[in-house]
């Protein structure tokens, strides 16, 4: 069997929601996955992996009324996909009824399946990846003398075809490719030895940077952050550089997600239609750009993607709901099973040295560290490395420092968003700079 093959994916698909209806389930749906991929990692210009992948997986949900249960299995044939649906079906006859369980109305399945240009294989051979990582960490390592080691240098290159159906008809499709560069260099000096990391990510290898230049980024980035200092424990104007804003809006998803909001555990219940950011922010999903990496016309229930605002003029418009989540809110599910999709934040017209010389004195945060976020109650405090600013411009790196703030307060105290847009995720923002936080070396 051909990896990507969509009709052999398709068939087993439907060979389990036939095999659900016989055993008497009410409902079923199937997602079925096949991938392949190469990654190599290199260090110190030696082969450090090599790795093939290539994987097939099939997950069944059954409903018998009510009640709701699940089962996989990684083998297709129809004697296994079988068993698998009747293993589903034995664990619903004792689970106990959700009254909210079900799959996503039949209504709101897509229908249209625009093609997104998701999928670009890239013939690459384990020699030729290699030598592109080789290429990679080379770049790097030469860079300057005081890059006096490496922690390594990827390439991956990944393609898969996933065929979702489930018993109200549907049937839907995505193929689709990820291919990756990525480079750790280590520096030193007197003062002592810093890390920094450099990557780029696509869905065509055609739209990567450079092995050279990722290397190169990667040097430079590490050197910038030798001879940090120490500042002193105060409230500063602080900027989220892009490859870590992010991160932020990451918080925002998790405050409004469904999943929060019905446990009542988010430090955003209950403030759809009032304004949490400024009103010059504008947050919205856009699920159906081209080559973009969250991409998809359907959610991972089948329910048809459409662009809408998040954040519109600064005021919460929307959660992100699946279907199970909706009407434990009484709602309608937002298309977001699965997760959101190409959430887009949108930028001032102002460059990032723009944003320095506004700010004028203040601290960026290019790493943030560690897991203190509370989606519960907002609270935010994070370990974190970066520099420091002065008179509108970088003057030196500081590190091993904390951020904290509330959520809310750092929501509204957000001054610009610059124009430096970070494509390399699922949320694409440029850097943001926040009136002030708590910073404390």
């Amino acid at each position: 069997m051909s990896i990507l093959d969509a009709s052999v994916l398709k068939d087993a698909a439907q060979q389990a929601l036939d095999a659900a209806k016989k055993l008497g389930a009410t409902a079923a749906e199937v997602g079925i996955s096949q991938s392949q991929g190469l990654s190599v990692n290199v260090r110190q210009g030696e082969i450090e992996t090599l790795e093939h992948n290539k994987d097939t997986g099939l997950g069944v949900t059954v409903f018998l009324g009510q009640s709701k249960a699940s089962a996989s299995t990684s083998d297709l044939r129809p004697e296994a996909i079988h068993e698998t649906v009747a293993m589903a079906c034995s664990i619903a006859q004792h689970t106990q009824e959700d009254k909210f369980a079900g799959l996503a109305d039949a209504e709101l399945m897509a229908t249209s399946f625009p093609d997104l240009h998701l999928y670009y294989p890239w013939d690459l051979s384990p020699e030729q990846a290699i030598a592109l990582a080789m290429e990679c960490e080379q770049a790097g390592r030469e860079y300057d003398p005081l890059i006096s080691n490496s922690e390594g240098a990827s390439v991956a290159s990944h393609e898969d075809q996933r065929i979702y159906a489930n018993s109200h008809g549907f049937i839907g499709q995505t193929q689709s490719s990820r291919h990756s560069l990525f480079c750790t260099l280590i520096a030193r000096d007197e003062a002592g030895m810093q890390r920094d990391y450099w990557y780029d990510v696509a869905r065509d290898s055609q739209d990567l940077v450079s092995a050279v230049s990722v290397g190169r980024k990667a040097a430079e980035k590490t050197l910038k952050r030798l001879n940090a200092r120490e500042i002193e424990t105060g409230h500063y104007p602080v900027i989220f550089a892009a490859e870590v804003a992010s991160s932020l809006f990451g918080q925002l998803v998790g405050g409004i997600r469904g999943s929060a909001l019905y446990r009542k555990s988010s430090f955003l219940l209950d403030k759809l239609g009032e304004q949490i950011f400024p009103a010059f922010m504008h947050i919205h999903e856009q699920p159906h750009l081209f080559k973009a990496l969250g991409s998809s016309a359907f959610d991972a229930e089948g329910v048809a993607t459409q662009n809408r605002d998040i954040i519109r003029d600064g005021v919460l418009q929307g959660y992100v709901l699946d279907s199970y989540s909706a009407r434990r809110l009484n709602m309608t599910t937002t298309a977001n099973a699965g997760g959101i999709h190409n959430l887009t934040v949108d930028s001032n017209d102002l460059s990032f040295q723009d944003m320095l010389k506004a700010m004028d004195r203040g601290v960026i945060v290019t790493e943030t560290m560690g897991m203190g976020v509370n989606i519960v109650n907002g609270d935010y405090s994070q370990g974190a490395a970066g520099f420091w600013v002065e008179n509108g411009e970088i003057q030196y790196a500081i590190d091993e420092f904390t951020i904290a703030g509330q959520l809310q307060d750092m929501f509204k105290g957000i001054q610009a968003v610059a124009n430096d847009v970070d494509l390399r995720s699922n949320i694409r923002s440029g850097s943001v700079w926040i009136d002030k936080m708590m910073v404390a070396a």
